[in-house]
């Protein structure tokens, strides 16, 4: 027993005495290693059973390595672990200080290096399978970590470590429980830079002996990490780069080669797996008051390679890449600030790439992605990067490139539920996101065999983008989260809204550049549900951001050296170049629902909606159509969302239109534009104000985004592009044709006023500088009313144009060469005025707006450039008219008075035919026809007589339209050319050619500002000019071929501040009402014409009177009366102050029709004045008419129509002398006033602006001389006069001095302007002046020519002067005032006058024919007849006994008269005057005031009845009952005129001596007596004898006379017979009277021959002595003396 004890003692003392030798022994080669091997030093404080502890190793006093205790653990001590055995270490203390080096090792042999052991596979397999290793701990602290001063903790626990053996590979599992580690920027200082903690697992396998890795996979749990700023602002981020780095990199290939490729490669395991699971990451900053947190449930990362299969080689330079996968996973990502408000929140994140043989995929799939910035929080966080080394160190690996990839790329993304909020601090907020959106991009090649094919191969690059629901929203409030968009509206800051949209696009392009193939671009897209909305917030939110992008000038040249990324522009302007420059491109674009809205602070909103978009373009040519598009205006935001409902159902838009297209073909350089449906645009000045400030902002937000953008890219400006831009290239001019369907412009001036342009349909085409435009119907509407109708409009522009040449010549003044030119082309132009519509209040308000357009859109720099010359205009206009529609109710009251007269007629018909009937039955019945019965008939019959009026009346304007028109002006064949000029344009040669045409008118000292002036050469030519008054016969003008040519000029003044009216233009809110200044002077007119005319009518009657009023108060409707307060001018004075200058008229066929009747239709009875060849010359104050001139009468009668007067070369003055306060032609000194101004202006009397140019009164002188041309032979002046012409010219002068009634005057016509003054009213004296070389009158009784008088002189001349008085009437009812002429003076002188009687020689029983042999017989000659007229003098202190000295109204001097009276004489003045003497009686029997005295009895039917009688009368008429109905007898009115007639048939010859009388006046006591009030007559004879031949004894008497003078003189009334009678005297005085008698041989032989006697044998020789009793006795000085003569007279 004490044996085996001792035995057993001995065995264990030397088992110890063994582990102290193998402790021993294992810590002496263990220190050996640790020193010869790693040069350090090893300490082991004990070493136990499978244990060793205090365990120190020192590579360096700061390089140490502590580990607590190392043991073997067995599976069947702790089940636990994984493996029977474990190695088990415990807690390890490392420290470093990278400061300090280490120790040098010993170098080794190369045998000892080569003598390691190597474990077999079966071993190696078995330890794996046996053993595991485990450490407890590990604490790692290393200082001087890239810092100074720097200090890294790691804390480590539970680590493990299995490995595996099998198939040649070598798998482990290695786990961490816990690690824990953090940077300390100094060690003496607790200043954290980064703090992590995590789990890990990491397990993997590697193939043995290779040692290549196979698969790695690396778990990562609950990581959390924090990061300092300190961290970001230190150097750990970026490892210094030295120069010898710089240089190898230069010194790098620069192509990535394969065996670089194949390193990496082998480095990398072929399925690596990366899981972080919990991971919380904290950005702190300051001390953690400011911090960011991510927080990510899980990251996946997947990569797998496959080195078995066929690498991908598709690279150029030649490249091997295998197949391989990677996979990214990341789920639930958060992101929060220091507020827990969320930055970034991530659903998930998933990414595959994937590499084959043949191709390359990925995909990237994205779900829920919120982002909120708020650039106050992280603009710090931005700011810690380096971001600008950042960028340094990727440029410089930038500078290998990778191998061009030539085979197939597909990668596909999909992107939902996406928001990003942006709060940039000092800009509003804005948010956008998406629902979806997913992309698909494909890098194809083609497939080649042989090396040709590889050559022409193509790459196809295709790309599709889907994307459902995008939004950007700006404005506060916009960052906070809300609900998805609500389907058909718009809210209010929401600046970009996508519904859908789908793109898809390829590119085919040349593998190689050495193709002829050229490049092929598609593109098709579809978008849905777009909404923009451009704000001053959305610019300032783009610009902020744009600045926050700015990125270093490098980066951007360095990207500008990549040439993969071609702009689109250079290859489209280049398609015509090289084939390798050429781009085929094609696109397909369709947009629907399409809404962008402009948002103003102060202004509403503008929206302009669009239904549909289709764009199709290809490298030829390109097509944009366009469906339901319309803008309108919102000018409240009442609401914060506002309703997008397709265009059709906006209401009140300013622009509507259904279809458009838009064409551009790249070849012509030519653009189309289409619109075929109807094109509407409604215009209003609230409106325009509306866009125009939109409009404003819009530019200005362009212009702030522009230079965000300069700023970022370092661009130059606009300004400086254009001048470092060289010019342009005008080699290809761009082509631009318009073509629209019905067109609509409306503008609303006002509420009630508006202007509409309408067109069926308007093409315009643009092209090199020209223009040209068509529309077969283009309408101008004012309110409701088409005033201007253009059928087939043409309108051309031309920058030359060769016939204007010709034009120009027939002007030698002008001086341009040539000109550009517009040239309208219209076959028919309509004006068409309804009644009573006030044109001048719309036009006014347009004007006025067009002023408020002008100054709102002016520029100073527009007004600071030079005036272009205006272009010449050429307008051709087929058919012209103006038409004044007439009054509806007068059109319908005369059609239906000419429908009850045709009525009345064709009633009257029925009822004779009824009568005969009535009177058939008679004749069969006899008394047996009942008197009901017929009673009946007629009852019955004038009911149908209604009935057929009725119906007739309905069917009035069935097959005939009504007449419309009050006034109708038409022109044909019109061409109009006004032509401009350098001579004639610019203000100062503007003046200079006025003052060269009105010469008369005085020119200011101090200048003449005008604010509107031109000058042009105008000539036109017409074929017709036709003015017709309703539907008159006759025209009120008519112009046959005119032609006209000279200068016009139009001036407006510059008014004074007091000549400015305020017209105020209603905006409404926020800009309220807008006033306009408007000039008050009148627009002037200055021109120099000549014209030439074929003939000139113009016809006019006191019967066109009425409808004349109606044309004027037209006219007041068409131009609006001035603002000024002071009295309105007279039309004549208005012409003087508005035409100047001088007018001639060369006038083929001119002529005068004053109508004598009563009936505006009447033809036939007329006065005409007929000029022929004559010239018309208008100057100022001056009418100058030349010509012959004939005046004729008229009638219906040609008996009646004759030419009664006939003056050849004529040439008649009318001289007008204007009597005004000041110069009648000064009207540069009228200056008008506003009726705001006139209480500056006036000083106490009433305010007139014209009262010094303004006319008091008028004094014409008319001048007519015949033979002005001086023409050698005389001329012929006739007059030719019957008694019917007698007659008629009184029916006429009683027409035309009728007094016209008041016209549609009166408040219920709306009319209470007080009645203009006439012409004839406004003439003070008036002048006629007369002188011919001979003149011939003619006059008959009747126009058969029986008997008449002929008076010839040979020359003459007539001097009239007449004054006007006008009388008012007594009475308080306004009335019009009496006109009376008095003849002021009157000088006539005639000379070599005679005067025969002249007698037909047909019997007067007999029929007479016209033109009949003629007899004249002499009744009186004279050598002079002078005769004047004076203003009456009443009671004048004359001496009674000297005649002579006396002052008579009328004195008439006939200086040798020879008179005869014969039974010849007579007869036919007796005839003469028997002929006047019945037709005066007939006359007043048939005037109206005889016929109220007559009474004509009838029968008076007992029972009245409703009908009228009829005027039939059958052979034997019958007698109707007393009691029935009265029949008139026809004759009765027949008879009573034969009788008047028969009254003028007496002729009675009576003697006024009263033999009953006793006591009657003295004669000669009468004419003495002293009451003279007048001296009427004063006519005295000079030589004169008067001839009397009897019928019972042969030969006649010669009664002569010295001296004769006949006086009459009016006296005061006289008291005779109880009674005041007036009193007239007339006194005769002769000298030298004598009496001879003829001793003929044979009187009746000498009848047709007179002799005369000689003056010496009539004067008186007072002085004279007779010698001898034979020579008194034949001097015809005595009585019973004989006288022979030899002057004899054609009777």
């Amino acid at each position: 027993m004490s044996l085996l004890l001792i035995v057993l003692l001995i065995i264990l003392l030397l088992g110890i005495l063994c582990v102290f030798i193998f402790r021993w022994l294992v810590c002496s080669l263990a220190v050996n290693f640790f020193q010869n091997s790693l040069n350090a030093e090893l300490k082991i404080k004990s070493v136990g059973l499978f244990s060793l502890r205090g365990i120190s190793v020192q590579f360096h006093p700061q390089h140490t390595l502590e580990i607590d205790r190392i043991w073997i653990s067995s599976k069947l001590l702790n089940q636990d672990l994984p493996r029977y055995l474990a190695l088990c270490v415990g807690e390890t203390r490392v420290r470093f200080d990278l400061k300090e080096p280490l120790r040098s090792r010993a170098v080794k042999s190369n045998d000892q290096q080569s003598g390691k052991p190597h474990l077999s596979p079966s071993t190696l397999c078995f330890l794996c399978q046996l053993l595991s290793f485990h450490i407890d701990s590990i604490n790692v602290m290393v200082l001087n970590l890239a810092l100074s001063e720097s200090l890294w903790h790691m804390t480590t626990t539970e680590i493990a470590l299995l490995l595996d053996y099998q198939s040649k590979k070598l798998a482990w599992d290695f786990s961490v429980g816990q690690l824990s580690s953090k940077i300390l920027k100094s060690s003496r200082l607790d200043t954290c830079l980064a703090e992590v903690s995590l789990c890990l697992v990491l397990s993997g396998d590697v193939s043995l002996p290779e040692m290549r890795p196979g698969c790695l996979s690396l778990c990562v749990r609950t990581l959390l990490a924090e990061l300092h700023e300190g961290l970001f602002l230190s150097e750990l981020l970026l490892p210094p780069s030295t120069q010898e780095s710089v240089h190898y990199e230069l010194e790098k290939d620069e192509y990535i080669q394969t065996e670089a490729v194949k390193q990496v490669h082998q480095l990398i395991p072929q399925k690596v797996n990366v899981d972080f699971e919990n991971t919380n990451i904290t950005l702190s900053m300051h001390s953690q008051k400011r911090h960011l947190n991510w927080t990510l449930k899980s990251l996946k990362v997947g990569y797998e390679r496959e080195d078995e299969q066929m690498p991908l080689k598709s690279f150029t330079p030649e490249l091997c890449f295998p197949q391989s996968s990677l996979e990214l996973l990341l789920e639930d990502g958060l992101l929060l600030s220091q507020s827990r408000q969320r930055i970034l929140c991530l659903n998930t994140l998933r990414t595959v790439l994937q590499v084959t043989s043949m191709d390359i995929s990925g995909s990237i799939t994205v779900n829920t992605c919120i982002i909120h910035y708020r650039h106050q929080e992280f603009s710090h966080w931005l700011d810690l990067f380096p971001w600008e080394q950042l960028f340094h160190r990727k440029a410089a690996h930038r500078k290998r490139h990778f191998p061009h990839l030539d085979a197939p790329v597909m990668i596909n993304s999909s992107v939902s539920n996406v928001n990003v909020s942006v709060q940039l601090g000092d800009t509003p907020p804005f948010a956008l996101g998406f629902i979806s959106a997913s992309t698909e991009l494909q890098h194809l090649l083609d497939i080649g065999a042989n090396a040709e094919s590889l050559k022409s191969q193509n790459v196809h690059q295709r790309a599709c983008l889907s994307l459902d629901h995008f939004w950007w929203r700006v404005g506060q409030g916009s960052h906070i989260q809300q609900a998805p968009h609500p389907t058909g509206k718009h809210v209010w800051g929401e600046a970009f809204i996508l519904d859908s949209l789908t793109l898809q696009g390829s590119l085919n392009k040349p593998q190689t550049e050495l193709s002829s193939h050229a490049s092929s671009l598609c593109v098709e897209s579809s978008l849905k549900g777009l909404q923009v909305e451009v704000s001053e917030t959305c610019a300032l939110c783009l610009s902020r951001l744009l600045s926050l992008f700015s990125l270093p000038r490098t980066n951007r040249l360095e990207a500008a050296e990549h040439p993969d990324v071609i702009p689109l522009s250079p290859l489209v302007g280049e398609a015509v170049g090289p084939s390798h420059n050429q781009l085929l491109f094609k696109l397909d674009c369709g947009l629907e629902d399409v809404n962008v809205f402009t948002l103003s602070n102060v202004a509403g909103a503008v929206s302009l909606r669009v239904d549909t978009v289709n764009v199709v373009s290809s490298g030829e040519s390109s097509k944009v159509s366009v469906h339901g598009a319309c803008l309108s205006v919102v000018k409240a935001l009442t609401d914060t969302m506002e309703p997008c409902c397709p265009a059709s159902q906006i209401p009140s838009p300013v622009l509507r239109l259904s279809t458009l297209t838009f064409y551009y073909h790249l070849t012509t350089c030519t653009i189309e534009v289409q619109c075929e449906n109807e094109l509407m645009v409604q215009w209003t000045p609230s409106d325009h104000m509306f866009l125009y400030h939109h409009a404003t902002e819009t530019q200005d937000c362009w212009s702030l985004f522009c230079d965000s953008r300069r700023l970022e890219h370092g661009e130059e400006s606009p300004a400086d592009q254009h001048k470092t831009q060289g010019s342009p290239d005008h080699s290809r001019r761009l082509c631009v044709r318009v073509d629209l369907g019905p067109t609509r412009f409306m503008a609303h001036l006002t509420e009630e006023n508006y202007i509409l342009l309408h067109t069926e349909a308007l093409s315009l085409s643009a092209n090199a500088g020209s223009m040209h435009m068509r529309s077969p119907l283009l309408l101008l509407n004012f309110d409701g009313n088409d005033i201007f109708s253009f059928m087939g409009l043409d309108f051309q522009a031309h920058p030359e144009l060769t016939e204007m040449q010709l034009h120009r010549d027939t002007f030698p003044f002008l001086t341009t060469p040539q000109n550009r030119t517009w040239v309208l082309t219209c076959p028919s132009l309509a004006m068409e005025f309804p009644y009573q519509y006030n044109f001048s209040k719309t036009f006014d308000k347009a004007i006025s707006v067009q002023k408020w357009l002008k100054t709102l859109h002016h520029s100073p720099s527009q007004s600071a450039m030079p005036q272009r010359l205006p272009p010449d205009l050429v307008i051709k206009i087929s058919q012209f008219s103006f038409v004044f529609l007439d009054d509806i109710f007068e059109i319908k009251l005369r059609d239906n008075y000419e429908l009850m007269k045709d009525e009345n007629k064709e009633s009257a018909k029925r009822l004779q035919l009824l009568d005969k009937k009535v009177a058939d039955l008679r004749k069969q019945h006899g008394e047996l026809l009942p008197a009901r019965k017929i009673e009946e008939l007629y009852t019955s019959l004038e009911r149908k007589h209604i009935e057929i009026y009725i119906q007739r009346s309905r069917r009035l304007y069935t097959n005939t339209p009504m007449r419309k028109s009050l006034l109708t002006w038409t022109v044909s064949d019109l061409e109009l050319v006004a032509l401009a000029d350098e001579s004639l344009h610019g203000p100062e040669k503007v003046r200079e050619q006025l003052r060269d045409i009105d010469r008369v008118s005085p020119f200011p000292r101090e200048g003449l500002p005008l604010v509107v002036q031109w000058c042009r050469a105008v000539k036109f030519k017409l074929t017709a000019y036709l003015v017709r008054i309703r539907d008159y016969p006759r025209y009120l003008f008519e112009i046959r071929d005119w032609e006209l040519s000279g200068r016009l000029i139009g001036t407006e003044q510059d008014g004074q501040a007091r000549a400015r009216r305020r017209e105020g233009i209603p905006l409404g809110d926020p800009w309220g009402d807008v006033t306009v200044q408007r000039n008050m002077p009148p627009l002037k007119f200055y021109y120099d014409f000549k014209s030439n005319i074929s003939l000139y009518t113009i016809v006019w009657g006191p019967c066109w009177d009425p409808a004349w009023t109606l044309i004027g108060q037209v006219v007041d409707l068409l131009t609006k009366p001035t603002s000024d307060p002071s009295p309105p001018l007279a039309w004549w004075d208005k012409s003087r102050l508005l035409l100047h200058g001088r007018f001639v008229m060369d006038i083929d066929q001119a002529n005068l029709h004053q109508l004598a009747a009563e009936d505006p239709y009447n033809t036939t009875e007329n006065m005409h004045w007929e000029w022929d060849k004559m010239n018309f010359d208008w100057n100022p104050g001056q009418f100058a008419f030349k010509g012959n001139m004939d005046v004729n009468v008229r009638t219906a009668s040609k008996y009646d129509d004759i030419c009664f007067l006939h003056l050849p070369n004529l040439c008649m003055t009318i001289d007008l002398q204007w009597l005004c306060h000041g110069n009648p032609h000064d009207h540069h000194a009228v200056m008008l006033c506003c009726a705001e101004n006139v209480a500056d202006v006036t000083s106490g009397q009433p305010h007139d602006s014209y009262r010094a140019f303004r006319s008091e009164n008028l004094n014409p002188s008319i001048t007519m001389e015949l033979n002005h041309n001086n023409n050698p032979e005389p001329c012929q002046p006739r007059i030719l006069l019957y008694s019917s012409t007698l007659r008629w010219m009184q029916n006429f002068w009683a027409t035309w001095t009728s007094v016209s009634r008041p016209i549609c005057r009166g408040k219920l016509f709306h009319s209470l302007r007080p009645l203009r003054r006439k012409l004839g009213q406004h003439y003070k004296q008036m002048s006629y002046t007369a002188s011919f070389p001979q003149l011939q009158v003619h006059y008959w009784a009747s126009f058969a020519q029986q008997r008449g008088i002929q008076v010839e002189c040979s020359k003459g001349h007539v001097f009239t002067r007449g004054a006007q008085r006008l009388i008012p009437q007594a009475g308080t009812v306004m009335r019009r005032l009496i006109s009376e002429w008095n003849v002021t003076q009157m000088v006539s002188e005639l000379s070599e006058m005679t005067v025969h009687l002249m007698a037909s020689t047909w019997d007067e029983t007999a029929d007479h024919q016209i033109n009949a042999q003629v007899k004249k017989t002499h009744l009186l000659s004279l050598s002079s007849l002078s005769y004047q007229r004076q203003s009456n003098r009443v009671e004048e202190e004359v001496n009674p006994n000297d005649e002579s000295n006396a002052s008579y109204t009328h004195k008439l001097c006939l200086v040798d008269l020879r008179a005869s009276w014969t039974t010849t004489n007579r007869n036919i003045a007796f005839g003469l005057y028997d002929g006047y003497k019945k037709a005066a009686v007939l006359k007043r029997n048939l005037s109206t005031e005889a016929l109220k005295g007559l009474k004509i009895d009838t029968h008076v039917p007992a029972k009245k009845l409703k009908r009228s009688l009829s005027n039939y009368s059958p052979h034997t008429v019958p007698t109707l009952p007393s009691n029935n109905r009265v029949e008139k007898s026809q004759n009765e009115g027949t008879s009573m005129l034969q009788k008047l007639i028969e009254e003028t048939d007496r002729f009675v010859v009576f003697s006024e001596e009263d033999s009953g009388v006793s006591d009657q006046l003295c004669g000669i006591a009468a004419c003495q007596t002293d009451d003279v009030y007048n001296r009427n007559w004063f006519i005295e004879l000079v030589n004169c004898q008067m001839m009397l031949r009897g019928t019972e004894t042969a030969g006649c008497v010669l009664v002569s006379a010295a001296k004769a003078q006949l006086l009459q003189c009016e006296h005061h009334p006289a008291w005779y017979n109880d009674t005041l009678k007036q009193k007239t005297t007339w006194t005769c005085l002769l000298d030298g009277m004598q009496y001879f008698a003829t001793m003929e041989p044979n009187p009746s032989d000498q009848e047709d021959w007179q002799l005369w006697l000689e003056v010496k044998n009539i004067e008186e020789h007072r002085q004279r002595n007779m010698d001898s009793v034979l020579e008194l006795m034949e001097s015809g000085q005595a009585v019973g003396g004989m006288v022979s003569t030899t002057t004899g007279s054609i009777g």
